[in-house]
């Protein structure tokens, strides 16, 4: 049976961005345009998200945002992600394609995350069945193809109790075309206004409808061109200042593709101790002469280098996918339906060449030996300066010649089908399903540029001149063969510049072909779910059907991830990984009730109450029992108030329980460095580190010279099988208003609470630092998660991972007002959405006495604010859209940037931590088209039409730069063609 609603009871705006939405509940004045006999004839049961109950009227207790396949066919965003990204409810994305140096199986996907909670406390649903995740608990929006979407609608409370236990933040389900005749073909064309970030989609759907059932198919291929970091002002360099300014000096590495090493000079100093120096090469081996060490600088001029000029800004993405719906009635009361689904996505990041620091791994000889041929203090150098010992030497060189490259593949197929029918209990009306959805990821990640840390040893280690003139391996005496197979080697000298065309430099095939192996990472999850459900009426009450519905589900989650076997065996830079499996099964039974009061009667045309409770039990943690309560109350048919409370349940991820330890270069900020460290001086730093401690790095003088910096040494991170379920609970109060004295207008206004409770926390090494030495506590002090060396304070270990600890709570307010009016001059559409945030605190310990902390960092904005102006008049449409967010906070790093010299607040324990203010900013996009004769539309729009930029972001929120990774990077100029047949 199909089941419909009139469209004058769904659509009531449109979405900034030119994404048109209406705000279920549906007002009463919109139906009100026909008799109230002929509103029973004509609309259908139908079940909206939040409720397993079909009912005629899409009024809920809880708010729910629509958008329909008008609203995404008028915008200028063409992938699912895109579109719900820019919904003022959700919050930074999870996973930015503006983090190049991210790895792992679920970087190419695309992850919302509804109020800042969580991509994982986010639960996608696809024709209201779940779509499959990561081991990380991540859902790909973006593998739906658009094409197919008919509308998606966003349950902006907990609904942990309707359907499980990863809804805590909300809720998206994605309802896709069905019963559709005929065929329809599309093309998108767009690019930035620097001309790269090209991308292009194609897509075709088709549908066939016969008396017994429907097939609808749609295919789509896109594909999203790579930007490049040094195309953009803010990814350039390290430390931007502004698009039209000078960089901040320092930022680049001293890590460099010119060959640096370090000697002991033969001299000592005032102690008795060794005095080291370090020279730069700008010529191979066979001109150097050792006496002339101080002329050997950089071509540069300088012992540094920028990693940005070889990296991308924004990774590309190329997707390939398929869906199919097919609905075939066996009787007039059953039918099976099912839904398949395959994407393919290849997505491509790079970085700069692996920074190699031999003094970092244990070599031959601790570096380049001194039996090495290409060692300008070895046993067969000549010339060597008098008083300097012939020594193996320890040297830093980048492989500019090998950038790292990140290629990561999935494969997602993904099964649902239920037999489904309807059946009378004398004049009670009952639906009922059983089916199963089955979901497989298969990831493949090849990784490039990484050493073979064995490889270079023996290729650093002694070498000599054969007799062709060509340096082997080992010893005259002792040979080792030339090549890169079993039992082969060819020597590397590392001390050849960038550029010079020398054999056995890193330009030389065979030594990449010898140190460099291709990494490859499997990964793997399946979710397998058998569910059944029944829905209807038991009896009827005085002002209404009672409604009910019961369901059962059982549902299993498994899940894998091997790293690279090198990776694995710690012989490769591509840092020591350890393998990710496990998973787990559960079993569910809920229960749903739909209770009506009072119906027509003064002030309450309706009064009903909602009640649902769902009963969980995993095989890991026990059993929990989860419920949720709403009401629904419209004094007058033009106003509805509404509200909710919710428990909910969050059970670790495969990755949280079983995920392996592994090794990360991690970019951090130490609090007590005296250049930037926001409590350096503190009894608490000069307790741990000397006076005038600096932050160990990789720059040109060993030290950090801004936030952020990466560690020189490897930290660890992995899973803790001891992690224990979060717990939730969520409540929303509003109204909605539809004033008779203006058609047209409708206002909603809702308030939302959401606490977790034994949160689990994705730590980090800035969050254990700033929590030892800024929030004083204790614990997070332990040597089991941080050492530093006695005497210098450098950090010589430190270790992270998941953890159970305070809680989450995020607090705000929804306001939208959308109006609709038709003139001789056109139907005009206005639509102003908004979500400020009055609350969001994050307390990470379980500690007595020790304070939260207000949480206005990053990309959590205090206010998001999307309007939009449309016009239709005839063939012809147009749209005006605007994307508003309001400023943020960052710590101070530099001192001309520092807007609050003298903050403090509890958390910091009465410590002045001075923090620097973000203004706010604006994105304006604008769209026309035109409705042509044959059959087709014509859009021409760009998006970020005024080329808006942010100010620079040195904490880099969601990415990998000092830029907000939610943020335009530009201008976007776009093209849309649509061929319906």
């Amino acid at each position: 049976m199909t089941h419909r609603i009139s469209r004058t009871a769904m659509r009531l705006g449109l979405l900034p961005a030119g994404i048109a939405v209406a705000l279920v509940p549906a007002f009463a004045s919109a139906q009100d345009a026909a008799p109230a006999q002929e509103d029973a004839t004509n609309l259908d049961r139908i079940e909206v998200t939040g409720s397993r109950i079909r009912q005629v009227d899409t009024e809920t207790s809880a708010p729910v945002l629509l958008i329909d396949r008008n609203d995404i066919e008028n915008q200028g965003f063409q992938s699912v992600a895109d579109i719900l990204q820019n919904i003022t409810a959700v919050g930074s994305p999870a996973i930015s394609r503006t983090s190049p140096l991210s790895s792992g199986e679920a970087v190419g996907g695309q992850y919302i995350d509804l109020r800042n909670l969580g991509a994982n406390r986010t639960l996608i649903l696809v024709n209201g069945k779940r779509l499959g995740i990561t081991n990380d608990g991540l859902q790909d929006v973006a593998s739906i193809p658009a094409s197919m979407v008919e509308r998606i609608e966003v349950l902006k409370d907990g609904a942990s109790t309707i359907y499980g236990s990863d809804a805590i933040a909300g809720v998206i389900n994605i309802i896709t075309r069905k019963n559709f005749e005929g065929a329809e073909a599309n093309a998108y064309l767009g690019q930035y206004g620097q001309g790269d970030g090209h991308r292009q989609v194609y897509d075709f759907v088709l549908g066939f409808t016969g008396d017994r059932g429907s097939v609808t198919a749609g295919v789509e291929y896109s594909k999203e061109d790579p930007v490049w970091a040094r195309d953009r002002w803010f990814s350039k360099v390290r430390f931007p200042t502004g698009e039209k300014s000078a960089p901040r000096p320092g930022g680049l590495s001293g890590t460099t593709q010119w060959g640096r090493f370090s000697y002991n000079t033969g001299q000592v100093n005032a102690a008795g101790n060794p005095i080291f120096a370090t020279r730069t090469l700008r010529r191979d081996v066979a001109g150097l002469n050792p006496a002339d060490f101080a002329s050997y600088r950089a071509p540069n001029g300088t012992d540094t280098s920028n990693p940005a000029l070889a990296s991308t800004v924004y990774s590309g993405i190329t997707r390939k996918s398929m869906f199919v719906n097919g609905t075939f009635d066996i009787t007039d009361n059953v039918a099976f339906n099912a839904d398949v689904l395959y994407t393919d996505r290849d997505s491509f990041a790079q970085n700069a060449g692996y920074p190699f620091q031999s003094a970092n791994f244990d070599l031959s000889d601790g570096g380049l030996s001194i039996d090495s041929v290409f060692n300008p203090l070895g046993n067969q150098a000549t010339g060597v300066p008098a008083g300097v010992p012939r020594q193996a030497i320890q040297y830093v060189r980048r492989g500019w010649e090998v950038p790292r490259e990140v290629h990561n593949s999935l494969n997602t197929f993904r099964f649902s089908g239920a037999f489904a029918g309807s059946f009378d209990i004398g004049e009670r009306f009952w639906d009922w399903d059983a089916g199963y959805l089955h979901n497989r990821n298969e990831g493949v990640q090849v990784s490039t540029g990484n050493l073979n840390t064995q490889a270079v040893g023996l290729a650093t280690g002694a070498s000599f001149i054969n007799a062709q003139g060509i340096a082997q391996c080992g010893t005259a005496a002792n040979p080792i063969p030339l090549g890169f197979g079993p039992g082969a080697c060819t020597p590397w000298n590392p001390l050849a510049p960038l550029g010079y065309a020398t054999a056995n430099g890193l330009g030389d095939p065979n030594v990449q072909a010898f140190l460099y192996l291709p990494g490859q990472a499997l990964s793997e999850t399946t979710t397998n779910v058998y569910y059944a459900n029944i829905a209807g009426s038991l009896f009827t009450l005085p002002a209404g059907d009672l409604g009910v519905a019961v369901g059962v589900e059982h549902r299993e989650e498994e899940g894998s991830f091997s790293p690279d076997a090198l990776a694995q065996t710690g012989i490769s830079t591509d840092l020591a990984a350890g393998p990710t499996g496990g998973g787990y099964s559960l079993d569910e039974v809920y229960a749903e009730l739909q209770i009506p009061l009072l119906t027509d009667v003064v002030f309450a045309k309706e009064l009903s109450l909602s009640l649902a409770s769902r009963y969980s039990n995993y095989d890991t943690f026990g059993n929990t029992t989860n419920s949720k309560f709403g009401f629904k109350w419209k004094p007058f048919d033009s106003v509805l108030v509404r509200g909710t409370w919710s428990e909910g349940f969050r059970a670790p991820t495969v990755a949280d329980l079983f995920g392996g330890v592994s090794q990360s270069f991690e970019d951090y900020t130490d609090p007590c460095d005296t250049s930037f460290g926001s409590v350096a001086g503190s009894a608490a730093c000069l307790a741990d580190v000397p006076a005038g401690y600096r932050q160990p790095a990789n720059d040109p003088d060993g030290l950090a010279d801004g936030p952020g910096t990466q560690t020189p040494i490897p930290f660890l991170s992995g899973s803790n099988p001891n992690l224990s379920p979060e717990t939730s609970e969520s409540k929303t109060l509003g109204f909605v208003w539809s004033p008779g004295f203006a058609e047209g207008l409708n206002l909603s206004l809702d308030w939302w609470n959401i606490r977790i409770e034994n949160t689990i926390v994705a730590d980090s090494p800035t969050d254990i630092l700033d929590d030892c030495y800024i929030r004083g506590i204790a614990s997070r002090c332990s040597s089991d998660l941080f050492t530093r060396d006695p005497a210098t304070g450098e950090i010589t270990f430190l270790s992270f991972g998941g953890r159970n600890a305070g809680f989450v709570e995020t607090e705000g307010f929804d306001f939208d007002l959308t109006y609709n009016l038709a003139t001789e001059y056109g139907k005009f559409g206005l639509a102003w959405l908004n979500t400020y945030v009055s609350k969001n605190e994050l307390k990470a310990d379980n500690l007595e006495g020790v304070p939260s902390q207000q949480n206005g960092f990053g990309g959590n904005f205090r206010l998001r604010s999307n309007a939009n102006l449309s016009w239709e008049k005839g063939p012809w449409g147009a749209s005006w859209s605007t994307r508003y967010y309001s400023g943020t906070k960052e710590n101070c790093y530099f001192d001309d940037r520092c807007s609050l010299p003298n903050y403090s607040a509890p958390d910091t324990q009465g410590n002045i931590t001075p923090l620097n203010e973000l203004g706010s900013n604006t994105f304006h996009d604008v769209q026309v088209r035109f409705n042509a004769p044959w059959n087709a539309t014509i859009a021409l729009g760009a998006n970020n039409v005024f080329e808006h930029y942010a100010a620079p972001a040195y904490d880099q929120p969601n990415s990998g730069y000092s830029y907000y990774g939610g943020y335009d990077i530009g201008r976007f100029v776009y093209m849309k063609y649509q061929q319906r047949f």
